[in-house]
């Protein structure tokens, strides 16, 4: 979760894919530690949960352009 918003807006799909498994496998670990007493700072959970939702908000949002300018081709 090193990334800001700006750096994930300018990741190709691949990348956030891959920034996609990173971030659910902290908020795996979070959850770990959650339930071994471990974790000192439980809010880090909630950042890493709209992590990820930012990070499928981005991932579906290339989905729908390279979708769009499929279509565009097809019309032309």
């Amino acid at each position: 979760m090193a990334r800001s918003n700006s750096e994930l807006k300018e990741l190709n799909l691949a990348a956030l894919v891959e920034e996609l498994r990173a971030t659910k496998q902290e908020g795996l670990n979070l959850r770990f530690r959650n339930a071994t007493g471990q974790l000192d700072n439980n809010a880090e959970i909630r950042k890493v949960r709209r992590h990820v939702a930012r990070i499928n908000t981005l991932i579906r949002a290339h989905e729908i352009a390279l979708a769009e300018a499929g279509q565009g081709k097809a019309a032309q």
